[in-house]
């Protein structure tokens, strides 16, 4: 993407000082004064489809206005959005709790209705482990041995001298309260259910994955849950942060943003991510409360000597911080070459920026493209494959003092390329497989900062 990230991931702008990254600023400045505490509404005025007709992806471009905000940022930045929660899935929430939407619930920002809470406070798209943990207690409440007699055509259960519950007999067999067996015992399903996810950890993990809590209200909703009881187990929402696109330079009080919608299937139900269903069905261009933030990095960024050669590679929404560095360059007029590896499934359904990129071919910003798209002849192309057939002119540019960059995913992608770029240095540069590592991971990366990531 670039780059959707939870905020706990991005430990490398996590504590950033605006006044060291920004020098002349001072904590007064109108800049300082916006956070995730406190956030800028801004405008959106451009939301569109980046994708070709035939993709089967949704990749959105946004454009924030940031009027009279203060806020200025670099390339290599990101912005943080918080996003306001579907109030379809809020009120669903609330009907499946069998709460009341003005419960008064004590939270993090204070006593609050319960509407309020989850729509802006607290994050329902996803449940969370805690929760399901927690049903546990529930049981307990109301577990333990029953016993069930007859009393014309009355049949009481006597729950431990806890609770007692009436109700009216047809005679039928099969008529008795639900959770209870015709032979007595009033073990709930649902407790089988859960005693079975507790147990087992890749159960749980199975049974959380695509699961909202409506479906987990669904299986054990009938336990009865408060307001209060649910927002005591649930997670806080937080603000995603996401790989700006553009040079602050190059539109002038704004800021660009290329994001992946995440939409899936889960429990037969249609649903999106938090962060990217808020943005691409209720965030139209021209909506102007939408709550941001900067948020600095101190490693992501450009050389400040612009004659370095720097080789970038961002396939998908990887592209984002990448857009933004050649528009900087660009006006910089730096005199460094450029190297870009850019790919996707696609040419046709999934080449981001098409021609914005190819402009850049055109004027010369951009050296060197390299272009992988998985899903189009016999075998698949990735980006790692580009790089080990110029391994020779790679280590050249590198062992010449260039700078290397990675955006996008860190489970795989990175991670092969990591791989790639190690074996590069081991054929080309003559290092031995610990001298090669030592020299990645050491050198470039920690001494020299040449080698830098934006992984997610």
């Amino acid at each position: 993407m670039a780059s959707v990230l939870p905020l706990w991931l991005k430990y490398e702008r996590r504590g950033a000082h605006i006044t060291s990254l920004y020098p002349g600023m001072a904590h007064g400045d109108s800049m300082a004064k916006w956070s995730a505490k406190n956030p800028y509404e801004s405008t959106v005025t451009v939301n569109h489809i980046l994708n070709g007709e035939s993709s089967k992806k949704e990749t959105r471009h946004f454009v924030f206005d940031l009027g009279n905000s203060g806020l200025t940022y670099k390339a290599g930045d990101a912005l943080g959005i918080i996003p306001v929660t579907s109030s379809e899935l809020v009120d669903d929430v609330i009907v499946a709790l069998g709460a009341d939407a003005d419960e008064i619930v004590e939270t993090h920002v204070g006593a609050i209705t319960l509407l309020d809470a989850l729509s802006n406070h607290y994050e329902i798209h996803q449940a969370n482990r805690k929760f399901v943990a927690s049903i546990g207690n529930k049981f307990e409440v109301i577990g333990g041995p029953s016993e069930i007699r007859i009393v014309k055509r009355i049949r009481t259960s006597v729950d431990s001298g806890q609770a007692t519950m009436h109700w009216s007999w047809s005679g039928d067999d099969d008529d008795y309260p639900d959770g209870f067996s015709p032979i007595g015992s009033n073990v709930d399903p649902a407790f089988e259910q859960w005693n079975s996810l507790s147990s087992d950890d890749k159960a749980m993990s199975d049974y959380l994955w695509a699961r909202d809590y409506i479906d987990v209200l669904n299986d054990f909703g009938h336990l009865g849950f408060s307001g209060q009881d649910f927002v005591d187990q649930i997670d806080r929402l937080k603000p995603r942060l996401y790989s700006i696109a553009s040079s602050p330079d190059f539109e002038l009080g704004t800021v660009h943003l290329t994001i992946a919608i995440v939409r899936y299937e889960g429990q037969g139900r249609t649903k999106t991510g938090l962060t990217t269903g808020y943005l691409a069905d209720r965030v139209p261009e021209g909506t102007s409360n939408v709550r941001v933030f900067m948020s600095p990095t101190r490693s992501f960024i450009l050389p400040g000597d612009g004659s370095k050669d720097i080789i970038m590679v961002g396939p998908g929404t990887g592209i984002a911080p990448f857009r933004a560095f050649l528009q900087q360059r660009k006006l910089d007029g730096a005199t460094g070459r450029n190297w870009l590896f850019f790919g996707d499934w696609t040419e046709e359904g999934e080449f981001l920026y098409r021609d914005e990129i190819g402009a850049f071919v055109e004027d010369g910003t951009i050296d060197k493209l390299d272009l992988a798209w998985s899903r189009e002849g016999p075998e698949k192309v990735y980006v790692q494959h580009l790089m080990a057939g110029h391994a020779a002119e790679i280590w050249d540019w590198i062992d010449n003092g260039g700078y290397f960059y990675v955006c996008g995913d860190k489970n795989r992608m990175a991670r092969d390329v990591h791989s790639t770029l190690i074996n590069i240095c081991i054929e080309q540069g003559g290092l031995s497989e610990e001298d090669a590592k030592q020299f990645v991971e050491q050198t470039m990366m920690r001494e020299e900062k040449r080698y830098l990531r934006d992984v997610y």
